[in-house]
């Protein structure tokens, strides 16, 4: 069985959703995970913010701005009657849910629900859309399977168990459709996988019932060496291992979620990268092997990032100190990005700032604080074992023009990170690209 994987692009009109049958086909055993409609989600979480901030009256706008997009897209989408009138009940029913939240207490349990209703219109949209066209599909409930535990963290044992008894029950059908994104939490409430979660949804499946593959379909041909929206000349990479995808993946490269990557490697169920604008295209495959050794594979950027550097001449050698100085940030449940130490200071990297006050506060308990922010890492992939030779000189020699904050190297066989003022993100892209491709 195959996991097909559309993002919001990917269903962002009647015209691409119907587009997915030349994709799709019916005859085959395959779960197809469908994002929201392009633009949805983003409307949604504007939704939420003015619930929130209690007002009601530009909260009913918004809803009533993308409730008439939604029909718009209906009568576009269905030819006959029937369809037309299934698919004005759907969004009706769905719209009318969001709405009714404005006479309670809304609280991130209402938010998350109305999150979730991008992804179950969308898929029983094209649900019907099938049906209409005689064409035998099942829709599964990404509610009944998908799980995270107390920690976020998804419950493997839980999806294969629960999807397994899905699947069996429906024996009979080839296609399968399900929410990307959504999920419930350890309380048995509807909760989310972040933001680029139908990545995720798509792995997490895919991993629980051991897929022969997992294809995530957007709108780019693969992944590429460099970001193709700001250097001129980049081109698709034909095969990455999983540890070099998951690399570029965390380290800003957008066609890809950065968990995704983790179950499909543990499960070594190979992911396939493809456009959706152009299905003929080969696309990128990620599996166990890859197959490129000792050279440069690609460049990604993430954006974002604040640099914290803790000075502290007198506790930094001290038996204990580093331990704890992580256990402030493991306190507030904020990852760390890059670190580098000294015999008097350590600096590191964050993307979540949620926190920072609180983590500030902290830290000054060992020393003096700096923080910067507005920084970008950027992060030079490859094969670069201790067999390997002459790459960081490159890399460096390629950013000499450049100011430097920090640099990782020898963390991982896979990358160089550098982290940089934003400002200069385009810059040193665009050199990297010129000396190293």
């Amino acid at each position: 069985m195959k996991i097909l994987k559309f993002g919001g692009t990917s269903v962002g009109s009647a015209e691409r959703i119907k587009g997915l049958l030349d994709i799709i086909r019916p005859q085959e055993r395959q779960i197809v995970v469908l994002s929201a409609v392009a633009g949805t989600t983003n409307a949604l979480v504007e939704i939420s913010q003015a619930f929130a901030a209690g007002d009601k009256d530009r909260a009913a706008s918004l809803i009533h701005t993308l409730h008439d997009r939604y029909r718009t897209l209906i009568v576009d989408l269905f030819t006959t009657e029937e369809g037309l009138q299934n698919g004005t009940e759907l969004i009706d029913y769905h719209f009318n849910l969001i709405a009714s939240f404005s006479s309670d207490l809304f609280t991130p349990i209402e938010e998350k629900i109305i999150l979730a209703q991008g992804e179950l219109i969308s898929t029983t949209l094209f649900h019907f859309h099938l049906t209409e066209l005689g064409i035998r599909s099942k829709l599964l409930p990404a509610l009944d399977f998908m799980k995270i535990d107390e920690d976020n963290e998804p419950k493997i044992d839980f999806i294969r168990e629960n999807l397994s008894e899905l699947l069996l029950q429906s024996s009979d059908h080839n296609l399968f459709i399900t929410q990307g994104y959504i999920c419930r939490n350890s309380f048995g409430e509807i909760d989310n996988l972040r933001r680029g979660g139908s990545d995720y949804t798509a792995s997490l499946i895919g991993a629980a019932i051991g897929a022969d593959e997992i294809q995530i379909w957007t709108d780019i041909d693969g992944m590429h060496n460099n970001d193709p929206r700001i250097v001129n000349g980049t081109k698709p990479i034909a095969n990455l291992s999983f540890n070099e995808a998951a690399e570029l993946a965390y380290f800003g490269a957008k066609i890809l979620h950065p968990q995704s990557v983790f179950p499909a490697q543990r499960y070594n169920v190979p992911v396939r990268l493809l456009n959706t604008m152009e299905p003929d295209a080969p696309g990128t495959l990620i599996n166990k092997e890859g197959t490129a050794k000792g050279i440069v594979r690609s460049i990604a950027a993430k954006d974002g990032i604040t640099a914290i550097r803790i000075h502290s001449s007198r506790m930094l050698l001290a038996y204990g100190f580093l331990r704890r100085v992580f256990e402030v940030f493991e306190r507030y449940k904020t990852p760390i990005d890059m670190i580098t130490t000294s015999e008097v200071a350590i600096s590191l990297t964050i993307d979540d700032v949620k926190y920072l006050s609180d983590i500030e506060r902290e830290l000054t308990d060992f020393g003096s604080v700096e923080i910067d922010r507005d920084q970008t890492i950027v992060c030079v992939v490859g094969d670069f074992g201790v067999n390997t030779h002459g790459y960081a000189a490159r890399v460096l020699d390629a950013v000499k023009h450049i100011p430097i904050r920090m640099i990782s190297y020898g963390g991982s066989n896979y990358n160089i990170s550098m982290l940089l003022q934003t400002e200069h993100k385009v810059e040193a892209l665009r050199s990297l690209h010129n000396r190293l491709f």
